[in-house]
């Protein structure tokens, strides 16, 4: 019987294992000092060339590759598609650690035998050692020295340390470190230590009858040279070890953002490409809250706030009450609770060239100038092609507006800061044409302070906030350089600019009665869509119930038994579903009398009926593909996925005429997910902030 034939995506995953065994046996070898530096780095190199490679044949792999039928293909092309990443961030971070400072190790390094026989000699003569190394800091170093570097872009120093260099200044690199941190001296013999992503090999000149006499004159002084430069290198290489000692040694907070600046540094984005290439506007830059969600796990995620807050002796709850006399979720008044509609964007620039962009939309937070105060919130807006530079939202369409579309939001806070407000940060999505990268870009940012100059609460009208460029801790930084901020001297030319600049129009207004009720009983601190309150309300009693009630005492912290508390989180973070929960309830709602619509316990059962008979049943099915950010084929069949389901199930109920029965999770027409003790447990420890 001939062998069975192997899949596409069964054979990438056997090359991934394979290059894994490598990194790991060359990580070895490293650690051992197994060979020399340059054949570790060789393979090295090697390994970073396959990776990639096999990367790119796994991006281009689709389903219908396969010889035959692959259950979960797509979270498998993703786990696999996450072991190439880290293999490659593994293969990168040795290569930095084994890359040379230069293009040769040898050139301008003397022997050890000749620097073991030569330390007598350098030790009797310090002075006149001192003396030539300022000669010969003073004189312009050799473009020949594989040492020297040219500045690609002006820096500023912003730490002790630090060298401000200046774009074309000439460098002499003293000491290479694998944080891309290096040390440097200039013509003038100024020492600091300068990124090496603003350093470019050579002195930047191309006249080839220079380099050859420069070469010449070198050799001449090399024989003469070799002994002093070698002792002022472990002299320099000493300095170099304190101002790393000194970095080290700093506060925590300096540190941290330290570390993040080196990390930017040197791991290049598609952002930085484009920004170098002139490619994308001036005042763009790499979206900070989208960085937030991204790199600080759940922590400004909606299904994170939605969680019940313990109090400071983390033995009851400061946020969460039952008032007695009616069994219903104790309502309580914040500092800040206000209700605004995302209107319009204009004037705002588009991406350059070469980028296609996947969404245009908007984040928006609590934040009070310097920190962000409450989860980040996305909208998504409309876009026409006739008219580029404007963006809307909550367009008109049948049927019931989509969550990541609706721009009427609402925003809870208890923060006492007199400078609270909303930030909102225009963004954009886009994946580069020529290789693939995806990247997010921020487009400007405006903030609307919800207190005037004397404390009171901002009146309910409409407001033009200016949008501007950089980031939110950037000031006075134009979206484009192009437009100008200075007042002209004609009244027409004030209204000529006035036209030209970038906006973003939103108006604040009152809820209805109705609406303040219910947004009494959810968390102190929340930022969400206004069509989705009377669910996060029912969410909010539900957890009452089981947390105040249903528990033997406060005290007790063992695993509750209750799928919709362990899943409905999620749904804050995959609007789609969130999407197909509602209508799911507006069919129900629609069904109940006034009578039962008034009942709380009837209406509680009916949500569970219809939470476990849609979002919980699509949660697990294995046809519904990840949830991922601005991935239209994804969202597609996301889309057309949760549209069948939810045709099927509504079909199912009324053949059987009951809702949410256990029969539907056995019923061989629906596959689902194997189970997971996780899908009902609600983890009160883990989850409570």
């Amino acid at each position: 019987m001939p062998p069975k034939r192997k899949g596409p995506l069964q054979l990438v995953q056997r090359e991934v294992d394979e290059i894994k065994k490598q990194v790991d046996s060359l990580v070895k070898d490293v650690k051992s000092q197994v060979g020399s530096t340059e054949e570790a780095l060789r393979r090295c190199q090697e390994l970073q060339m396959t990776a990639e490679k096999t990367l790119g044949t796994l991006k281009k792999l689709t389903k219908a590759d396969e010889l035959a039928p692959v259950g979960n293909y797509d979270q498998r092309k993703q786990e696999e598609e996450r072991r190439l990443q880290n293999i490659l961030e593994r293969v990168n971070t040795l290569s930095l650690e084994l890359s040379p400072p230069g293009p040769s190790t040898a050139a301008g390094d003397v022997s050890k035998e000749d620097s073991e026989g030569d330390d007598d000699e350098d030790s009797n003569d310090d002075d006149v050692g001192d003396d030539e190394d300022e000669k010969r800091a003073a004189k312009p170093p050799s473009q020949s020295d594989p040492r020297i570097y040219t500045v690609l872009s002006d820096f500023k120093g912003e730490q002790e340390g630090d060298m401000s260099v200046q774009r074309g200044q000439v460098l002499r690199i003293i000491r290479t470190t694998a944080d891309g941190w290096w040390l440097a001296q200039d013509t003038k013999g100024n020492r600091g230590v300068v990124p090496k992503t603003y350093l470019k090999i050579g002195s930047g000149v191309d006249d080839k009858e220079d380099d050859d006499e420069d070469d010449s004159d070198d050799e001449m002084d090399d024989n003469d040279d070799e002994n002093d430069e070698e002792e002022s290198e472990e002299e320099e290489e000493q300095d170099g070890e304190e101002l790393t000692d000194d970095r080290e040694k700093q506060s925590g907070l300096s540190h941290s953002n330290w570390s993040t600046v080196r990390k930017a540094l040197t791991e290049i984005d598609a952002t930085d490409v484009l920004s170098a290439m002139g490619a994308i506007p001036s005042g763009f830059r790499p979206s900070t809250l989208n960085k937030l969600l991204v790199e600080e796990g759940v922590t400004y995620r909606g299904s994170h706030y939605i969680q019940p807050e313990l109090s400071q002796s983390q033995l009851s709850f400061c946020d969460l009450f039952l008032d007695p006399d009616t069994g219903r979720v104790r309502a309580r008044q914040v500092r800040t609770c206000v209700c605004f509609t995302l209107w319009s964007c204009r004037m705002i620039p588009t991406p350059g060239v070469g980028v296609q962009v996947l969404s245009r939309h908007i984040r928006l937070c609590a934040f009070d100038g310097t920190q962000v105060l409450s989860n980040i919130h996305t909208v998504r807006a409309t876009y026409n092609s006739k008219s580029p530079k404007t963006w809307s939202f909550s367009p008109r369409m049948t049927g019931t507006l989509p969550t990541l579309l609706d721009g009427d939001c609402f925003l809870r806070c208890n923060s006492a800061s007199p400078d609270l407000g909303i930030l909102f940060e225009l963004g954009v999505t886009f994946i580069r044409n020529s290789t693939g990268e995806r990247g997010d870009l921020s487009c400007g940012w405006a903030f609307l302070k919800l207190t005037d100059d004397a404390g009171n609460p901002l009146r309910s009208r409409t407001y033009e906030l200016p949008v501007n460029g950089g980031t939110p801790y950037e000031k006075d930084v134009a979206v484009e350089a192009s437009v100008t901020t200075r007042s002209p001297a004609g009244v027409f030319q004030q209204m000529l600019q006035a036209r030209q600049q970038p906006k973003l129009i939103i108006k604040l207004k009152s809820a209805n009665s109705r609406t303040r009720t219910q947004l009494s009983l959810l968390p102190d601190t929340l930022l969400h869509c206004l069509s989705c309150v009377h669910l996060l309300a029912l969410h909010r009693q539900l957890l009452a119930d089981r947390l105040l009630m249903d528990r033997p005492t406060m005290q007790n912290a063992d695993l509750i038994c209750s799928p919709i508390l362990s899943t409905f989180p999620v749904l804050l973070d995959q609007p789609d579903v969130l999407d197909a929960l509602r209508n799911a309830w507006l069919d129900a709602e629609t069904n109940m009398s006034r009578v039962q619509r008034r009942d709380l316990f009837y209406v509680k059962q009916e949500f569970v009926k219809v939470y476990m008979s849609s979002v919980y049943f699509l949660l697990h099915s294995p046809s519904l593909p990840c949830h991922r950010w601005a991935d239209p084929p994804s969202e597609e069949q996301r889309a057309r996925v949760i549209f069948a389901t939810l045709d099927a199930l509504k079909h199912t109920q009324h053949t059987t005429g009951q809702s949410g029965g256990p029969e539907v999770f056995v019923d061989p027409m629906h596959q689902h997910l194997a189970f997971d003790v996780t899908e009902l447990t609600f983890d009160l420890l883990r989850v409570a902030r």
